[in-house]
């Protein structure tokens, strides 16, 4: 699955799906997470894509808050509950080791909220183990797009419900 990438997996799913609007569900309950090892400076920098209505809906469901990604009013309050949700439903482990990860923010892009974190410190490890239960809290039916890239070296999966990990090995 190596000519899967992040925007090629949105372009499809938003081409296939015709687009999505609050108004109109979609169908398929999918989220991708790309974890890019920085050999330079001893990073990993993880990124993780999901449409955006259901993301509103898992935070409403666990935290009992309004949710309105896109209002520029509401980016505190929406920053604090991106950060404990993704902090609690994606892990990562560099040659068995959990690495902590650090919040650094979110965006929205079209339907989609891309959240991104980073790990520091990390000397670059020959396996990592990629944990995530994200949107697992509503939908059984959740699929996991995995990403790992070291250099010119890229390890792809699909991780559907109940399962939550994917070691990739170089």
């Amino acid at each position: 699955m190596h000519f899967l990438n992040t925007k090629f997996v949105t372009f499809l799913l938003v081409f296939a799906l015709g687009g999505t609007t609050k108004e109109t569900k979609h169908p398929l309950h999918v989220s991708t997470t790309e974890v890019n090892i920085n050999a330079k400076d001893k990073t990993l920098e993880i990124s993780t894509r999901i449409f955006s209505d259901d993301f509103e809906a898992v935070l409403l469901k666990l935290y009992k808050q309004k949710t309105d990604l896109s209002s520029p009013a509401m980016k505190t309050q929406m920053d604090a509950l991106v950060k404990k949700y993704l902090l609690t439903h994606v892990q990562v482990k560099a040659n068995g080791k959990v690495t902590p990860l650090n919040y650094i923010g979110f965006e929205m892009d079209h339907e989609a909220t891309n959240i991104y974190l980073e790990a520091e410190k990390v000397t670059p490890p020959k396996t990592v183990e990629v944990s995530s239960t994200v949107l697992y809290d509503l939908f059984d039916d959740q699929m996991s797009i995995v990403h790992v890239v070291k250099g010119s070296a890229r390890k792809s999966t699909k991780i559907l419900y109940p399962d939550k990990s994917f070691t990739a090995r170089f």
